[in-house]
């Protein structure tokens, strides 16, 4: 009697679900009686991957302990049912039966009724490979496309995290973290606390992290701007651009992620959840933000410390009667400039400045009346490109439901269904921007008709938000000293004001009346 073939048996399931392991324990008893029903043969081990896919080779042990169990001269001869188990990955399927081959090892799979060894064995792998790749391809689809359409129905994927936790697609507030939560937003914005200094309290008050044993400001950080904790849901912030890799990448804007306002019961009101936000972008600005952020400030880049040179940053202190405060700092010593005592400095050069007020007044005019045109239309231009926008991403979906339809990735009454409900949408889309272009015309309308500017400039100067925007176009820049002292140089003069001001008042509490002496610089 010959030596036996030394035999082993590979299966897999690609979910944990308990039909499927049902079928793992159903595959491994076959194997085990298809086995011993072979004289020549005897079994050296069943081997099995449960939960895991078969795009992937790295990610299954039991597949690549095989694998090297056969280098080892440890086996004969491998079964498993047939191509898709083995590797949904036609390039992973011909490399690894090749190198087997070279081992002196075949494969067979015999539902499919492959077996390497013989001489058309590759040919017919390569073909089954391939058809199960492609049907891998369409799964993936399939699930993606699905996941999708559950996610605009507001069904959460994901895991728990601090103040929330998952639970059948829904976020549920978790009690017991709720002061966690509410603690690091208030630290954060009301005391304008630091992550670092954040981290350290919350250790020393008895908080402790859902993971780890301590607090990073990383993950400060990540809270503070998880949009959760208003009520709102953003999914699909990664994304998988390869379902062979299923490597994950941080969407940039290659998908559509899904955003829902008012999704969940918040745990923090908006107006602290916007203050916050907005206290995120002046800390921590990247090169987008920072213009945003000069943009917003009258003054931001025109007010510059004679110490160190650098510029003066706004900042928003809160009191405690709630109302909030904004000041103007430098990095260095130099004491801070409350907004309103700055104001009165520019509007007290403004009455000084005579004969050459009118000057400055004719000039400035012309383009504050541009601008003024053009923020009175700001909203509607910016809301009709938002649902252009959201047009644009509902034709691609469509166009992507009737290619999967086409290619029978998914049912008739599925297509039918979701076909009505974009229907609605495109709907829903075409009345918001009728409505958005008809103020529009009435705006433009307006314009046209109007023969003088409506406001004249002694009125701007009494209103706050247009005096600011008058200020940003005739201010050159501020040198602001030490000692309780500034100079204001504005564009159309060709020199500049020397102040003396005193805040009255204790502490960051200012009054509007600033004690005011100063002289015109030559």
């Amino acid at each position: 009697m010959g030596k036996k073939l030394k035999v082993a048996a590979y299966c897999r399931v690609s979910t944990e679900q308990d039909s499927q392991i049902n079928s793992l324990e159903s595959q491994k008893q076959y194997f085990a009686s298809y086995i011993a029903e072979n004289p020549d043969w005897e079994l050296a081990e069943v081997y099995y991957d449960e939960g895991i896919s078969g795009t992937q080779s790295s990610r299954r042990p039991a597949f690549n302990r095989m694998l090297r169990d056969a280098y080892q001269g440890n086996i004969d001869l491998i079964l498993t049912k047939e191509v898709s188990r083995f590797a949904r990955n036609t390039v992973d399927a011909l490399s690894f039966t090749r190198k087997l081959k070279e081992h002196h090892v075949g494969v067979i799979f015999t539902l499919d009724n492959i077996d390497t060894r013989d001489t058309d064995g590759e040919l017919r792998l390569t073909i089954m490979a391939s058809l199960a790749q492609e049907e891998s391809r369409k799964t993936s689809e399939r699930v993606k496309w699905g996941q999708k359409r559950r996610m605009e129905q507001g069904v959460v994927f994901g895991r728990d995290l601090i103040g929330y936790r998952v639970q059948k697609g829904k976020l549920l507030i978790n009690e017991k973290e709720l002061p966690v939560v509410r603690a690091i937003f208030h630290k954060y914005t009301n005391e304008g606390k630091g992550t670092h200094v954040i981290a350290r309290e919350l250790l020393e008050e008895g908080f402790y992290p859902k993971y780890g044993d301590h607090w990073s400001n990383v993950t400060i950080l990540r809270m503070l701007r998880n949009e959760k904790y208003v009520g709102d849901l953003c999914q699909k912030k990664t994304y998988t651009p390869d379902y062979l890799t299923h490597k994950k990448k941080e969407n940039n804007g290659q998908e559509e992620k899904i955003y829902l306002r008012n999704h969940h019961e918040p745990i923090i009101d908006r107006d602290l959840w916007n203050r916050t936000q907005m206290e995120i972008k002046c800390r921590h600005p990247d090169s987008k933000q920072k213009t945003k952020h000069s943009n917003r400030y009258w003054a931001s880049g025109k007010l510059l410390c004679s110490v160190c040179g650098r510029h003066f940053v706004p900042r928003i202190n809160h009191r405690k009667d709630g109302t909030a405060q904004l000041s103007w700092r430098c990095s260095c010593h130099t004491p801070s400039v409350n907004e309103r005592t700055l104001l009165t400095c520019m509007r007290y050069c403004l009455q000084q400045s005579n004969p050459n007020l009118d000057q400055i007044k004719t000039r400035a005019l012309r383009d504050f009346q541009k601008i003024q045109s053009f923020s009175a239309s700001t909203d509607e231009n910016r809301e009709i490109i938002e649902l252009q926008k959201e047009h644009s991403h509902l034709e691609e979906n469509y166009r992507k439901l009737i290619d999967l339809w086409i290619g029978k990735c998914i049912e008739e009454k599925e297509f039918t269904d979701q076909k009505q409900w974009y229907r609605k949408q495109f709907h829903r889309l075409n009345q918001k921007r009728a409505k958005y272009n008809e103020k529009l015309e009435v705006h433009y309308q307006s314009l046209s008709n109007q023969s003088n500017f409506p406001k004249s400039m002694d009125e701007i100067l009494e209103s706050s938000d247009d005096s600011k925007k008058f200020f940003h176009q005739i201010l050159d820049y501020v040198m602001i000293h030490p000692n309780h002292t500034m100079d204001i140089y504005f564009k159309e003069l060709p020199s500049g004001f020397h102040l003396i001001y005193q805040n009255h008042g204790r502490g960051n509490t200012f009054h509007t009346d600033v004690v005011l002496s100063g002289y015109v610089c030559r």
